[in-house]
Formats: C-alpha cells, sequence, structure tokens
C-alpha cells in the first residue's frame, strides 16, 4: 500500500476525525504503512487487519467514553516530554526502529460469559493474526474469571503492531448461591453476542485462508459490533442488584448484549509522570500504579488507570417501562513496558511483590521500593545473571571476532549490541488490581484457589501458549542469526 492509498483509507474510514492522521509522526505513518502488505495469495495480511482493527477500536472507545481521548492526549505530551529530555532514549528507541510503534500500540480488555463465546473470540482473533498466550487465574484476587492475552507472536509481527486483547471468560461455577447461578446461565444462553456478518467472514477466511482488502474492511465493522457498548440491559433491575451483589463484574458480564470493550490502553515512557498529571485534566486516577517500582531499567509491566465511569443504562421492567439505573465498568488505562523476565528473574520478581504486599510497615509505594532494591536495575547486570530476555544485534560487521569469546566479550567491544525484549504479556496479580480498583469499592469475595487451566483450554478449543517459550524462542533466534551473519561455526558466538 502506497501512502496515497494509506491516507485515503483513512479519510474513507474516519471521515471528520481524519485531520487527526495530519497530526501522526512520520515514523508512525511508516509503521502503519508497513503493515499493510498484501500476502502472497492477495488477501489483506493479518497485521494489516490487525491494525485497522486496532485504530477502529480507539476510535469507537473514544468516542464512547471521551476521557479516554483526553488520556491519549496526556500520554502522547508525556511521552513527547520524555524524549525531549532524554536523547539517550530517543536513540535507543530510533536505534530499535521502535519510535513509531511506541505512538501506535494500545491493549484491550473483554470479558465474555460463555465457554462457546471464547471459542468464536479465538477463531475471530486469528483472523487478524491473534494467538492466545498464558494463562491468569484471577479467582485468587477474588475476581471470578480466567483469562488469556490474545495477541501476535512473531517478532515482525510485533514490530508492525503488538496490539492485544486480554480477554477473561467468567466462572460460573464459583457463584455460590444455586438459584442465582441458573438465573445467570439462563440469561447468558439467550444472547448472541456475534454478527451474521463477522461469522460468515471467519468462516470464509478460514476456508480461503485469507480475506481480500474490501471483505477486511467488512470483517473490522462487523466485528466492531462485538465489542460496542449498549446502555439497554438485557435484564431486569432487580436480576441486575442480584447479581452485583454476588460480584460487580457478574453483572457486568451476564446483564448486557455483548463483551463490551472494558478498557483500552496507550504506552508510555513515564507512567509515574502520566498518574501525576491525570487530576490537571480533569481525570480521577487510581490510589497506586500496578506492577514493580520506578526504576532505571524497567521490567516487566507497570500500570494505572482513571477511575470508571458511572454510566447511565435503562432497565427491562415486566409492563415494558424503561427503568433508569447506573452502571460502573468501563474506564481507561496507562501501561509502561519493560523487558521480559526469565524464569529465574519472574521468581525473584514475585518473591519480591509478595514482601512488598504483605509488610505493614510505610506506604506500599515504600515497601514496593524496599523490596526490589535487591533487584538489579541495570541491563548488564540483568543480562549476565540471566534474569532478562534479549536479543542480540550486530552492529559492526568489520570487527576482529575470536571464537573462543563469548558473547559478552563481543558485546564489551561494540561489535554486538543487546536490545532488551520487550514484555508483550501480563501480570496476574496487577490485572486483579486493575479490576478490583474499577468495582466501585466493593468488598470481594473470598475464592479459593482453584486453577483450572485444562477448562479453559477446553473452552477455548486450543492450548495456550507459554510466554516464557516465546521470549526464549525470540532471544535464540538473533543467537542464530548473528552466527549465519558471521559466517562462522556454532562454536564463534556462544550464547
Amino acid at each position: 500500500m502506497t501512502l496515497l492509498s494509506f491516507i485515503v483509507w483513512q479519510a474513507k474510514s474516519h471521515g471528520d476525525r481524519f485531520i487527526t492522521l495530519l497530526h501522526w509522526p512520520f515514523p508512525v505513518l511508516m509503521v502503519c504503512m508497513g503493515c499493510f502488505a498484501m500476502t502472497s495469495g492477495g488477501w489483506a495480511s493479518a497485521d494489516e487487519i490487525r491494525t485497522r482493527f486496532a485504530c477502529a477500536m480507539s476510535d469507537m472507545y473514544r468516542q464512547e467514553v471521551p476521557q479516554y481521548d483526553t488520556l491519549l492526549e496526556l500520554v502522547a505530551q508525556v511521552n513527547a516530554d520524555v524524549l525531549r529530555e532524554n536523547p539517550q532514549l530517543r536513540d535507543g528507541l530510533e536505534a530499535e526502529d521502535a519510535l513509531g510503534r511506541l505512538n501506535v500500540e494500545r491493549h484491550g480488555a473483554v470479558r465474555v460469559g460463555r465457554a462457546d463465546e471464547l471459542a468464536v473470540c479465538a477463531r475471530l482473533f486469528a483472523v487478524m493474526g491473534m494467538v492466545p498466550v498464558g494463562y491468569y487465574d484471577l479467582s485468587v484476587a477474588g475476581v471470578p474469571v480466567h483469562s488469556t492475552a490474545f495477541r501476535p507472536v512473531d517478532e515482525a509481527a510485533l514490530h508492525c503492531n503488538p496490539f492485544r486483547i486480554f480477554t477473561s471468560l467468567l466462572r460460573l461455577e464459583l457463584i455460590a448461591d444455586a438459584e442465582l447461578r441458573a438465573e445467570a446461565e439462563e440469561v447468558l444462553s439467550r444472547r448472541n453476542i456475534f454478527t451474521p456478518g463477522v461469522m460468515e467472514l471467519i468462516v470464509r477466511h478460514e476456508a480461503q485462508g485469507g480475506l481480500s482488502s474490501a471483505d477486511a474492511d467488512l470483517f473490522v465493522t462487523e466485528a466492531l459490533e462485538t465489542f460496542r457498548w449498549h446502555s439497554d440491559a438485557t435484564v431486569s433491575a432487580d436480576i441486575y442488584q442480584r447479581l452485583s451483589h454476588a460480584h460487580r463484574l457478574i453483572a457486568d458480564v451476564v446483564c448486557f448484549r455483548g463483551p463490551h470493550i472494558n478498557h483500552l490502553t496507550p504506552r508510555t515512557l513515564d507512567i509515574d509522570a502520566v498518574q501525576r498529571r491525570m487530576p490537571e485534566v480533569g481525570i480521577k486516577a487510581k490510589a497506586v500504579v500496578e506492577g514493580p517500582p520506578t526504576r532505571d531499567c524497567p521490567i516487566l509491566l507497570r500500570q494505572t488507570s482513571f477511575t470508571a465511569l458511572e454510566e447511565k443504562i435503562l432497565f427491562q421492567s415486566p409492563d415494558g417501562q424503561a427503568v433508569t439505573g447506573t452502571h460502573t465498568a468501563r474506564f481507561g488505562e496507562i501501561e509502561q513496558r519493560g523487558v521480559a523476565l526469565t524464569a529465574k528473574g519472574r521468581a525473584l520478581y514475585d518473591r519480591l511483590l509478595g514482601e512488598a504486599r504483605s509488610g505493614s510497615e510505610g506506604s506500599y509505594e515504600e515497601r514496593l521500593q524496599t523490596a526490589f532494591a535487591s533487584f538489579p536495575d541495570d541491563e548488564g547486570t540483568l543480562r549476565t545473571q540471566g534474569l532478562a530476555f534479549f536479543r542480540y544485534v550486530l552492529v559492526d560487521p568489520d570487527a576482529a571476532f575470536q571464537p573462543e569469546c563469548d558473547l559478552e566479550v563481543h558485546i564489551a567491544s561494540g561489535a554486538i549490541k543487546a536490545f532488551p525484549i520487550t514484555y508483550e504479556d501480563f501480570l496476574p496479580v496487577s490485572a486483579a488490581g486493575i479490576f478490583q480498583s474499577n468495582l466501585g469499592g466493593q468488598i470481594l469475595p473470598s475464592y479459593a484457589e482453584n486453577a483450572s487451566r485444562d477448562a479453559f483450554e477446553t473452552a477455548l478449543g486450543r492450548p495456550v501458549l507459554d510466554e516464557m517459550a516465546l521470549y526464549a524462542g525470540l532471544e535464540t533466534a538473533s543467537i542464530i542469526a548473528l552466527r549465519k551473519a558471521l559466517m562462522r561455526p556454532e562454536s564463534s558466538v556462544k550464547g
């Protein structure tokens, strides 16, 4: 796709909002255009469809939740400030060709109520090159769902657009009241969250191995309807209140036409600055940032959000008259991503986070900083101690390589550079913390620890991928590429 045709597509898709395209940084245009390649069969690529869908979902959510538009503007300003004040960081992002990706990145979250809904979601996201990665049991934190993240996994697709959807399946078996559980099952059984159009296009994609550009546009339009907000509830106010009393998240999943997008998330380079500045633009932030503390070398994922909006809804009634009420569930989130940790690094992270959360002296932020003082905070130590994953790139092909030397020697000489591999997934404790903070202060029930990955994968219709294996694969692939570039025996560059 040429730059001109990309702009024409944007103009047709977004109408009056097209003018915002003119303010996009040039690297963002290049990243978006890079996703708009056709496959050898003449089909729109999965990357292209994913990018169209992500843009369309962002536009829809900005219209549904205007405060999210304000959040995007704030994050863009903070990122611009950070890049201006930190030329070294900007140079590093440019060296990795990652500057444009920062500005187009999003993740979203949805919650479905039935196993078959989850299975169709997997087929829908597959059209966009998104597969289920990881299993998250949030019931241990008082949230009656288990989840996975649908996302791209290969390096080229991640570079193009790493858009991901954190998708949760309601665990009705955790509703203690048998009568209420049966009632929730009956309500969910009556709905169909997918349009006939999107189901036809999913089947067509599966049968022919792709979609034409025109069909891709139709797919995005039809798929978006599944995740659109509807203010009319499918139940009476009485049923809503009883489900909400059991758990407000249960009411959010059961009482509406479909799995409306729960939140969307831009990526920031300084989440603490966004947290401080949200009140300045009229946004009420959650109390604390989830994840690790502020660090020189970011690890994993830090998240915060603005509190969920109270929205007017209409309940059904026996006499046909609409009954007005309110519902609180949708919000805006911000994330700051760091390097992916190895199993060794993740074990250290989990231990230190547990220490901070179980302590009682000082504020939580103070306990977090104290606990993580023992976690190395520079890339060199993270790498040499095997705590994080890195991608290795040859930057000086003319350097003299010695077969007996390992990677660290070549890195020290400047011939090879190690780039941290970005963490693309989620943290169960942080995800639960975000959900909990947007449930209106409800005292959450205590569920016994009962992860059910087998049941989740059965509902999904396929196993979830192991995130650790994916990161290890990216690191190994970079080392193999180095060896090929050097045309040396395997022993010449030791990983």
